[in-house]
């Protein structure tokens, strides 16, 4: 396979490789544009710059879909092993620096970015302004690698195998809101089971199933599938259908703090309420730690420590 010559790269030559490996990666010239930060127009020009020059077509491309020729596919498993040591020698160059320097691309659970990133990131952010921060609000559940993300953050029992994972907040107490309107004209709610005659704003996860809402009391554990008109898959719609009296809405208790402060939403059963895993930041272990990830976690243990 025709490749370009090893000392007559150019820097417009490694920007379309890379170009290239990111459209492979997420099979989206829209996706891998914006990760990039260019317009899906530029992209494809240099695609097509680099097909040109190699002599070698590296794209299948139709209205739909994006993905690799035979060569195309060879090409970016060698250029995923050769960019990688490269991010790695750069990472590594951070040792002889006062300060930390570059990108940071994270994965954020709405929870984790609502309840964390919007209290510690600033400080980060002013503490170490020579690392530039991406943060994806999803809660689906991606491969972090294979997105391009150098971490993720998500509840410590659901960190994907073979990652290296580090605690980053206390443990998280779950619990069942709703408005005093809306309980005043309902059933009396005494143990988990009342919840099945109640109306509920079911809940989607981010793997696509209707969670199950979890409760505890003295080493008793219930798990209910809880009825209801509505469902969701977002915590913040949740909370505003809840205070427009719709329903038992189920969260973690700090999202739903300032609203049960000013009485405008209730603790159902609150003897029931169970404590889950604390967030956790993960990252490949394989991988060196990118410039400034090990700074972010440090800055996020000593804010929720203080």
């Amino acid at each position: 396979m025709p490749v370009l010559p090893t000392t007559r790269l150019s820097r417009a030559d490694l920007a379309d490789l890379n170009s290239f490996l990111a459209v492979e990666r997420v099979r989206s010239f829209t996706q891998a544009a914006i990760e990039l930060g260019i317009t899906t127009s530029a992209l494809s020009h240099s695609i097509r710059n680099l097909e040109a020059r190699l002599g070698v077509r590296l794209l299948n491309r139709t209205s739909r879909t994006v993905s690799p020729t035979d060569a195309g596919a060879v090409l970016a498993k060698r250029l995923t092993v050769g960019f990688t040591e490269i991010s790695g020698a750069l990472a590594a160059l951070d040792q002889h620096r006062d300060r930390p320097s570059g990108k940071l691309r994270l994965n954020v659970l709405s929870d984790g970015a609502r309840l964390l990133f919007t209290r510690y990131l600033p400080r980060f952010l002013e503490t170490y302004p020579e690392v530039s921060v991406e943060v994806a609000v999803d809660d689906r559940m991606v491969d972090i690698v294979s997105a391009g993300f150098d971490a993720g953050i998500r509840f410590g029992d659901t960190i994907p195998e073979d990652y290296i994972a580090v605690r980053i907040s206390e443990a998280l107490r779950w619990v069942a809101v709703a408005s005093p309107k809306y309980l005043n004209a309902s059933p009396r709610i005494l143990i988990p089971e009342d919840l099945k005659n109640q109306n509920c704003i079911r809940i989607r996860t981010g793997n696509g199933v209707i969670y199950r809402w979890d409760f505890a009391k003295d080493g008793e554990h219930r798990s209910i599938d809880v009825p209801g008109q509505l469902c969701v898959n977002e915590t913040t719609f949740g909370i505003e259908m809840a205070l427009a009296d719709r329903g038992i809405t189920y969260c973690l208790e700090e999202r739903a703090r300032p609203y049960l402060d000013r009485g405008e939403l209730q603790i159902v059963l609150p003897d029931w309420a169970p404590i889950e895993p604390a967030f956790h930041l993960y990252y490949p272990g394989r991988r060196q730690m990118p410039p400034g990830l090990r700074e972010l976690i440090d800055s996020f243990r000593q804010g929720v420590s203080s």
